[in-house]
């Protein structure tokens, strides 16, 4: 996919209801309060060699960087956020959904504030034989 259809794919988020109960969508996931989208294509490694595997990172490192750049350009500068707090908690509740789910995939994310929904832009990791994932959250529910 490319910058302008990652875009289109947060715009349509921004301006659609929230289900009652999670489930999947055309993009990704959405719950109550939030959804999550696959923007780039994870990939399973298999028998590639380490060119590919590099390959494939950079590629997701590239879309990530231009999407970022494209988010600034309308919201300007993002909040880093990191999500390490989350995954040190040790007893106590756990946060809400979308939180738990994207700090179990990745250890930071850029955050802006669009009205009244937050976007955030991430690299989901999925294990050692996946490549990093591009996704994007839009949700009403405040980050932790």
């Amino acid at each position: 996919m490319t910058t302008a259809q990652h875009l289109e794919t947060i715009d349509r988020l921004l301006t659609r209801d929230f289900p009652e109960a999670r489930g999947r969508t055309e993009v990704g996931t959405s719950g109550p309060g939030y959804h999550l989208a696959e923007l780039g294509g994870s990939r399973w490694y298999g028998d590639e060699d380490a060119a590919d595997r590099a390959e494939c990172e950079e590629q997701v490192s590239a879309e990530y960087g231009a999407l970022v750049h494209r988010l600034e350009e309308r919201w300007g500068p993002p909040a880093m956020f990191s999500l390490d707090s989350l995954r040190l908690r040790e007893g106590g509740d756990e946060p809400a959904q979308p939180w738990s789910e994207i700090a179990a995939t990745t250890d930071h994310l850029h955050l802006w504030r669009a009205g009244d929904r937050w976007v955030a832009v991430y690299a989901a990791a999925w294990g050692a034989d996946h490549s990093p994932q591009l996704m994007a959250a839009v949700t009403v529910i405040d980050p932790p």
